[in-house]
């Protein structure tokens, strides 16, 4: 039960190139003087403006039983709406929309769906959980409101290091940011005592209409001797068009109950 835990903690968290301008990523030199209060403001100009994205994410999950691999359609409609759809042989095999107030998906073999709010998920996993903390996640921004606490900095591998002066009675939280575009590099997650370790790191950017969008994104999760990782690559990123977010639960299938 304990990955199963974790296993759900990170999909629900999940659902975390343009052919002409997208070029790799090199880190800058980084400017030691600048403050938390700076490198917060960096990164929050850093976010970036667009209506809509499109993406295919090419997904490796692995853990101790499993090793899959599958391709998911992203449609993301900024502050309002994340659709994701997989497909096989051109087949919806599963699909899933998610509003800030809203958590609905669906999944064959067997024919299960999901239809409710964050309030739920939460309440299940025993983490906060929303819709803005799902969208920081795969645009490579901090999940957590950086606002209103205060910071010690320093720098490690190749970035800036942030961590609370006062750290919450949950977990303990590592940020890293990025030093040339001030996107996120690293996010970790810490529960010493219960031996829990949450990891999402990302390996690469590109650049799309002079704006960064993560390209390689790792996450892992660790529980005593359980473990897993997913590994997404976000590929054919287009900004801006016009899309559309079809959901309808099919009939016949069995509604999945969170207690």
């Amino acid at each position: 039960m304990k990955i199963i835990r974790i296993s759900c903690i990170v999909l629900f968290v999940l659902i975390t190139g343009c052919k002409s301008k997208n070029r790799a990523v090199t880190a800058n030199k980084l400017n030691t003087k600048l403050s938390a209060k700076q490198i917060i403001k960096t990164h929050e100009a850093a976010k970036a403006n667009f209506k809509t994205l499109q993406s295919k994410i090419k997904i490796d999950y692995k853990d101790k039983t499993q090793d899959l691999g599958y391709t998911v359609s992203l449609r993301l409609q900024k502050d309002k709406v994340i659709w994701l759809n997989a497909a096989v042989f051109g087949a919806t095999v599963a699909r899933a929309k998610i509003t800030p107030t809203r958590v609905g998906f669906y999944k064959r073999f067997p024919n299960q769906y999901f239809d409710g709010d964050f309030s739920l998920i939460s309440k299940f996993l025993g983490t906060e959980l929303d819709y803005t903390k799902l969208q920081n996640l795969l645009l490579g921004d901090a999940i957590y409101n950086l606002s209103g606490n205060k910071y010690t900095t320093s720098v490690l591998n190749n970035a800036y290091s942030l961590q609370p002066k006062k750290q919450s009675k949950l977990f303990e939280l590592l940020l890293l940011i990025h030093p040339n575009h001030f996107k996120m590099a690293a996010t970790q997650i810490q529960q010493a005592k219960e031996n829990r370790l949450l990891e999402i790191k990302y390996d690469a950017y590109q650049q799309i209409e002079q704006q960064y969008f993560p390209k390689d994104i790792t996450i892992t999760a660790s529980e005593g001797e359980d473990a897993l990782s997913i590994q997404m690559q976000l590929k054919s990123v287009t900004l801006n068009e016009d899309l559309r977010f079809p959901f309808k639960i099919p009939s016949g299938f069995e509604e999945i109950v969170i207690e």
